[in-house]
């Protein structure tokens, strides 16, 4: 059986920034989109109902949602974040494959499937381009529980007869295989061992749902996770942990302007790197009970930033410091050897005056300090997109930002909150 695709044009919508504003006030920081997706993807596993609470309300997630609701589980809105699931009776032929497409997180959901259907088949899935990203470490160690999966043209066929254990030495820390691979694990007939796991907040977060659904898990939040097979699992109630990202650019946009900035509803245990990292430079904040405040920064310093896996400095954090080093005194050195193709968002920031340098696919110079003022550029991913609008921010003039549906896959009505602070961003229609 072939299923054809037929992808939508999207919509152009562009951010128009008037910068050089004080931003003052508070920003509650919304539930974490990258752990939202494995979390839903689990309700899969159970015929129970599952509340899931915290979800954000940005397109990814609701992508994800919708292709739930593709299968026959059933959605319920308790209120505006907070939604049962019901996936008693599911149909993987009726999988909306158009939708699988259009999201990296997309490939958890080849976990979940497995464990209730002997064969099915999924579109690749998207995500951000920023850089060599296959699916080949989440589909090979799937394979070792028993999977077998071939591709066709644009469709991959998933064929399995029982889901066995193994042991899994992944080659790199990536979070959806870990994810991908708990999902299959939990459910499969006897003991798998993850090694290299990743233990990114989507991870552990997805780990606390599954053990309240009865799952037996140990080494939850570390590289090494061991789970035990059980017969079934149950429904739970699980809140979504907050998005250590979005607090993350929120409190670079307190410091990037004057006035004071108080970031609400913050988990410390994925933002403690970046918190000293910042504070190394220079950035003037205090801690206080899940909430950071952020003054205007004035006297920055340069630094050396790499980008690490968890528990080291978040990838997709990077680019937000890039906007603080423009602004501080000296040569600093930015690091990712993660993705080769992250440093699109450095040429549109040098359009608006910033002095970067960059060496190779994973390293760059950022000269400091420069004043940046207002251009038009292109978002190019969902991270690219928030470095433009912390750009805009503090630019003299007007920013035009375009593609920002990028921004929306990661941020929820981003402008409408910043809006709230002061800043001066509007979106518009082509």
């Amino acid at each position: 059986m072939r299923r054809n695709l037929k992808l939508k044009t999207i919509m152009a919508e562009k951010f128009i920034i008037n910068g050089n504003r004080e931003l003052q006030g508070e920003i509650e920081v919304r539930g974490s989109k990258n752990a939202a997706g494995p979390c839903l993807a689990a309700v899969l596993l159970t015929h129970d109902e599952c509340i899931i609470d915290n979800v954000p309300l940005i397109s990814d997630v609701k992508n994800q949602i919708d292709i739930l609701k593709s299968l026959g589980v059933t959605v319920e809105y308790i209120s505006e974040r907070k939604i049962k699931f019901k996936a008693e009776h599911v149909d993987v032929e009726k999988m909306d494959l158009e939708k699988f497409s259009k999201t990296r997180m997309s490939v958890v959901f080849v976990g979940s499937l497995l464990t209730r259907f002997h064969y099915f088949q999924f579109s690749s899935p998207g995500g951000d381009k920023i850089g060599i990203r296959p699916i080949n470490i989440q589909l090979k160690a799937l394979e070792a529980l028993g999977a077998r999966i071939k591709k066709e043209g644009d469709l991959y066929n998933v064929y399995r007869e029982e889901l066995k254990g193994a042991e899994i030495v992944l080659s790199e820390f990536s979070p959806t295989a870990t994810e991908a691979l708990m999902l299959a694990a939990v459910l499969a007939k006897g003991k798998t061992v993850i090694k290299g796991a990743a233990s990114e907040s989507s991870v552990q977060d997805l780990g606390k749902m599954l053990l309240k659904m009865g799952a037996n898990i140990k080494g939850n939040g570390t590289h090494t996770l061991e789970i035990e097979g059980v017969e079934v699992l149950h429904g739970c109630e699980h809140k979504v942990v907050a998005d250590h990202l979005e607090a993350g650019t929120f409190i670079v946009a307190g410091a990037l302007t004057s006035g004071k900035v108080v970031v609400k509803n913050i988990d410390f245990d994925y933002l403690d790197v970046f918190l000293e990292k910042l504070k190394e430079i220079g950035v003037i904040l205090e801690k206080g009970d899940n909430q950071v405040t952020v003054f205007h920064s004035p006297r920055l310093s340069a630094a050396k930033v790499q980008a690490l896996p968890h528990p080291g400095f978040p990838t997709d954090l990077l680019p937000m410091i890039v906007t603080i080093l423009t602004k501080a005194e000296g040569k600093s050195l930015i690091h990712d050897p993660l993705y080769e193709g992250r440093f699109g968002y450095m040429h549109e920031l040098k359009k608006m005056g910033a002095d970067i340098e960059v060496v190779d696919p994973h390293r760059a110079f950022v000269f400091g300090p420069k004043n940046m003022e207002g251009v038009s550029v292109n978002s190019l991913d969902v991270r690219a997109g928030a470095v433009l609008i912390l750009a805009g921010i503090m630019a003299e003039g007007k920013t035009i930002i375009s593609d920002v549906f990028h921004i929306d896959r990661g941020y929820e009505k981003i402008e409408e909150r910043l809006q709230k602070l002061g800043a001066d961003i509007r979106r518009i229609s082509n």
